[in-house]
């Protein structure tokens, strides 16, 4: 897995993505969706909103099981980009709610869904949150913050605050994968029965866009990723 700052993605974006300012001031950001898998909302950035064209946001809805098989065998087989928030507990509450942490500094999360490792992970959590709600609809969350955590933790990773270093609270470190089934009085799903989550583990590096030598080292992460000989070789 990888981390770069939104910022920097935005400026200096990987291979495979294209970003283009509007006549609003917005920035739209192009890639293939054949070739990744992002799962960003419409958010903001300190130069106004940032759009992703195909992104279906954190939230992805299924209602048949080819949707399903098709959205799965994606998820194992691409890179996988989800928008994290790196923040700031307010010491005055003592809650992890919205209200009660500010958004330092967002980054993106790049996940090789076809590493070995990554794609059983992700196989065992969806096999496991199907097999527990028999043909139900369901809610699953993939979620990255015990990767995010053990990283920052090893790395002594803080950002810098108004003359002093702050060790980040992380949120919205998970998407969620919807399936909903064409029973009328699904029951166990809104009362949160059929409601599953699993953590996806695993290293995790911190990579910028600010020279040339850190830049080439991301897009060759990119490029080995897709690369299916080398895959084999993982």
């Amino acid at each position: 897995m990888e981390l770069i700052d939104l910022e920097e993605f935005l400026r200096e974006p990987p291979s495979g993505f294209k970003v283009e300012v509007r006549g609003s001031g917005y920035r739209f950001v192009r890639y293939d969706p054949g070739s990744f898998c992002v799962f960003i909302d419409e958010c903001n950035s300190t130069k106004g909103k940032v759009l992703f064209q195909h992104s279906p946001g954190r939230i992805i809805t299924v209602h048949s099981l080819k949707d399903y098989t098709d959205l799965r065998k994606r998820l194992t087989s691409q890179l996988i980009f989800i928008l994290v928030s790196a923040c700031e507990l307010n010491p005055a509450l003592k809650t992890k709610s919205e209200k009660a942490v500010e958004v330092l500094q967002q980054f993106i999360v790049v996940i090789n869904g076809s590493n070995p490792v990554v794609k059983w992970e992700i196989e065992r959590g969806l096999d496991q949150a199907i097999s527990s709600v028999a043909g139900e609809s369901y809610a699953v969350q993939m979620d990255v913050e015990d990767a995010l955590q053990s990283w920052a933790d090893k790395r002594g990773f803080e950002i810098p605050l108004e003359g002093r270093r702050v060790k980040p609270l992380w949120q919205h470190t998970h998407i969620t994968l919807r399936y909903h089934s064409d029973a009328l009085f699904d029951f166990p799903f809104w009362f949160g029965l059929s409601k599953r989550k699993f953590m996806l583990e695993g290293e995790l590096s911190h990579v910028t866009s600010k020279d040339k030598q850190e830049k080439t080292a991301e897009e060759g992460f990119l490029s080995v990723s897709l690369d299916p000989d080398v895959q084999k070789k993982q």
